[in-house]
């Protein structure tokens, strides 16, 4: 069993105390008489663009990109960094064209966006599905995924990792928005400084094991070693070519997945939805290129840990009691080998990563429980404090549930894969809902309701085709869920336009959005940031494609 040094515990104490520390001093400050909503889920106007960009990363990455990405650099090699990279991408279109239009509309919560647009029943349904996907899938993996990393790097049992990282979010969270998006800061500083010492030590390994030093030579290694593992395109036929199939890396499912993500979801929307359009749109560009460095510090570590796997030091760490290669313990098995000192850094890093991560989704949790069900179905007089209480109460009560779920985890593979997998049974839906809701007037309540109702039956046809046909004496290959996401889509758009078109009713002049094309305008430092994020993206794309 592995245990953390007494010069780890200083440089993780040092760590947990500046942040609590710093928390607590952000609250004091920044505190009114009487705490509100807005300055509770939002901290209306009082963070800064860094402060947004850090933010949005912080909660982003979490133990699912430092253990289950890494797990897939393992399994599968660079072209994992799609979601990475197509996601800088993707966040410049939000900032440019999705952001405008909850500002302008005074939108806080998603499920408001929708009860404004179509009507309270969209609203209330898919307010649901994202409590139901938010707790039982994303909350409990992320607790899941770092409670086994602290577990193998600290020889912590699982249980007291679950509780005592519950704990920890918990704290963060109770101080509202302003907290989360202050000691955001510190948290991103810590994982990317933390994840980039890990990386650099993985490459010093790799490039001791081939007889040379240095990490530009452990990179040269990992090239010549794991060649395979360093192509951002998978085939049909090929292994992985189920999980990342070919073009959708880069079109279709991977920008659908990414639009949904970073430009119709609570969790990620909200650092956004207290600020003006500039700081948001700073923030947000900010994030972008901070995006693009995520796969230095998680998929190399991965790829690393396959060429040590496949030279003999990590053949033992990597596989279970009945010889079977379990790719979600690279990043465990590497943050072992880091020296004294080092090791309590990275499971500082670690432990920021996962405690962001929580306490952001606990928020928007808490935000859409307490704005869009309880204060509008079970008590429509609440005053402001009775809701800044009862969204405290959602966050103890989320976390319960997810120290719970987390230990049925363990049978998984890659944590990382069903993340994305199941949270896609319901994205191309709800992006479907969205992006007609901004731009097409003529969308109607009876064809957002149609598609929200049919959206996971189709996927769950989809994810199943192979049986559906065997019914029918055929026989079809599985469909890749970033295709099924495609597949999905397109239909929910064609039912949204056809039921739109054929239904008698009109919305009301009032349920509406504001959108006029002034909003959409940029300013030129907007567009160079933006320039230089596409330009390094086609430079990345053109090395490794």
């Amino acid at each position: 069993m592995n245990h953390l040094a007494t010069a780890d515990y200083v440089v993780f104490s040092i760590y947990l105390v500046v942040v609590v520390g710093y928390g607590y001093w952000v609250y004091q400050r920044k505190r009114t008489a009487v705490t509100n909503t807005n300055d509770f889920f939002l901290a209306e106007g009082s963070l800064t663009w860094w402060a947004i960009g850090a933010s949005l990363i912080a909660s982003n990455i979490s133990a699912e990109h430092f253990i289950g990405m890494a797990g897939s650099g393992f399994a599968m090699g660079l072209a994992i960094s799609s979601y990475e990279w197509i996601a800088a991408a993707t966040l410049v279109v939000v900032a440019m064209f999705f952001i405008p239009i909850y500002l302008r509309n005074h939108i806080y919560t998603m499920p408001q966006f929708l009860a404004q647009r179509y009507s309270d029943t969209v609203s209330t349904i898919l307010a649901v599905f994202w409590l139901v996907v938010y707790v039982l899938v994303n909350l409990t993996s992320i607790l899941y995924l770092g409670a086994i990393a602290i577990e193998s790097l600290a020889g912590i049992s699982f249980t007291t990792c679950t509780i005592g990282l519950a704990i920890f979010a918990i704290f963060i969270t109770l101080g509202g928005m302003k907290v989360i998006g202050y000691t955001d800061v510190i948290q991103v500083v810590v994982l990317i400084f933390g994840g980039l010492v890990v990386t650099y030590l993985a490459l010093q390994l790799v490039a001791e094991q081939s007889g040379t030093a240095g990490v530009w030579n452990g990179l040269l290694t990992l090239r010549e070693q794991a060649d395979d593992h360093f192509h951002m395109y998978f085939s049909k036929g090929q292994p992985h070519y189920d999980a990342l199939p070919g073009m959708s890396l880069v079109l279709g499912g991977m920008w659908l997945n990414n639009l949904y993500y970073w430009g119709c979801n609570q969790y990620i929307v909200q650092r956004t939805l207290g600020a003006d359009l500039k700081t948001a749109r700073s923030g947000i560009l900010f994030a972008a290129f901070l995006k693009l460095m995520i796969p230095l510090i998680v998929v190399i570590p991965g790829i690393a840990a396959y060429v040590l796997y496949q030279s003999g030091p990590f053949r033992a760490a990597m596989t279970d009691a009945s010889g079977v290669v379990k790719p979600d313990q690279a990043y465990p098995v590497l943050m072992n080998l880091l020296p004294v000192g080092m090791k309590g850094l990275a499971f500082a890093a670690l432990t920021a990563a996962v405690v962001a991560s929580l306490a952001g989704k606990c928020n928007s949790i808490s935000t859409i429980f307490t704005l869009d069900i309880y204060k509008k179905y079970m008590n429509k007089t609440a005053s402001e404090q009775k809701l800044v209480n009862v969204g405290r109460w959602a966050v103890i009560v989320s976390f319960a549930i997810a120290v719970a779920i987390a230990p049925m985890l363990r049978a998984l593979d890659q944590v990382y894969q069903y993340i994305q997998e199941y949270t896609n049974f319901i994205t191309p839906g709800v992006f479907a809902i969205f992006l007609l809701g901004f731009f097409w007037k003529r969308a109607t309540n009876r064809a957002a309701m149609t598609v929200a109702i049919l959206t996971i039956p189709l996927s769950i046809l989809l994810k199943f085709w192979p049986f559906v046909t065997a019914l029918f004496g055929t026989e079809s290959d599985p469909i890749p869920f970033l295709h099924r996401t495609t597949w999905v889509f397109c239909i929910d758009v064609a039912l949204m336009v056809v039921v739109s078109l054929t239904d008698p009713t009109q919305l009301a002049a009032d349920k509406g959005v504001i959108v006029e094309r002034q909003m959409f305008r940029v300013s030129r430092s907007f567009v160079a940031g933006s320039v230089a994020i596409f330009s390094l993206l086609a430079v990345l794309y053109a090395m490794f494609w």
